[in-house]
């Protein structure tokens, strides 16, 4: 086992954070974003299994995830490759490549998203539900036991400077049995999915607070010079801003916790406005402290290389359209979210 591994499984030992939703979001988010910021990449790795946990609770299975095991989620979509599922009188089983596939070589099992060229079963205990039109592609959502025979990381697919321990590269699977455990609907249309993708940015807050870190140390320094103050302040504010933004949001998702359309709205809002920080900290202390960290501390050149990479994960712009294109779809005010009771000015 490997030092990274054995670090996940030491935090996998622990008790698991609370489920988003039931009253103590804010504590789930906090234990993502402190465990990210002292490792990014195991604080990633942590944040899919806890994620699996919560997505198998919220269908249904809450005793899929067992002790000892450390779960990916890979439901990234490309137009290509495509992993496929098909059913036989022996169950279910997946053909293909799947890409980004975070701990492509770490995990014991991952949830999975697939193709079905076929009629679908939305899942093994609930009994066939049709799709409406034979023969027709959907996803649906699977659980696979990565020691499987079939089952084979691709070498070579995850080229990545930041976040190369992460080994998000292809995973090839040649008739692996797996189990259904509902449509990608099912996955994707749930609050939680929404809440998950918000953990995501809880962990990109830890990492950027660990990258201000020595940024925020010099400042308080009698040699500080006005110049690095300046982007220590504005460094500070924006972590002050962010955090209160996870936070508020803790408290609005365990007041609402189904409420699918706001979860929605919340995480396009969340995630954009992390990704943006975490950008503007590596700038900031870039700008502040110039090359010297970066190439003579091993640990901070790492956590900023990594946490570029991890902040990609958010579509930026696109993301950023979403969101009003959600509120107006979904016929929610603005007040809704921003939550400042405008309406009542």
């Amino acid at each position: 086992m490997t030092d990274l591994l054995r670090e996940v499984h030491a935090h996998l030992r622990q008790p698991m954070p609370p489920l988003p939703g039931r009253g103590e979001t804010a504590r789930r988010w906090r234990r993502l974003a402190e465990l990210t910021a002292q490792n990014t990449v195991a604080g990633r790795l942590y944040e899919a299994h806890a994620d699996a946990v919560a997505i198998s609770t919220d269908l249904g299975r809450p005793e899929m995830v067992s002790a000892g095991e450390l779960w990916g989620v890979w439901a990234a979509e490309p137009p290509a490759p495509v992993l496929t599922a098909t059913r036989s009188g022996q169950g279910w089983t997946l053909t293909g490549t799947k890409p980004w596939c975070s701990g492509a070589s770490l995990c014991s099992h991952a949830l999975v998203t697939a193709t079905v060229f076929t009629a679908a079963v939305a899942s093994d205990a609930a009994g066939p539900v049709q799709d409406s039109a034979a023969g027709a592609a959907q996803k649906m959502l699977f659980a696979v036991d990565l020691s499987s025979p079939g089952v084979s990381p691709v070498p070579d697919t995850w080229q990545a400077v930041g976040m190369a321990a992460s080994d998000s590269g292809w995973v090839s699977f040649e008739q692996v049995p797996a189990t259904a455990l509902g449509t990608h609907a099912d996955y994707l249309d749930r609050a939680g999915f929404w809440h998950g993708g918000i953990g995501v940015a809880a962990c990109w807050y830890g990492a950027a607070r660990a990258v201000a870190a020595p940024l925020l140390t010099r400042a308080t320094t009698p040699s500080a010079s006005p110049i690095l103050r300046a982007h220590a302040g504005a460094a500070a504010a924006a972590l002050t801003a962010g955090w209160a933004l996870l936070s508020s949001t803790a408290r609005a998702v365990d007041a609402d916790p189904h409420n699918l359309p706001l979860a929605k709205a919340q995480a396009f809002a969340v995630r954009t406005y992390i990704d943006r920080l975490a950008a503007e900290i590596i700038d900031r202390t870039g700008r502040a402290l110039g090359p010297g960290p970066l190439a003579s501390d091993a640990i901070h050149a790492q956590r900023v290389a990594d946490l570029g990479v991890y902040i990609r994960q958010s579509h930026a712009e696109t993301d950023e359209a979403a969101l009003p294109a959600v509120m107006a779809e979904d016929g929610l005010s603005w007040d809704h979210l921003i939550g400042d009771g405008h309406d009542t000015w």
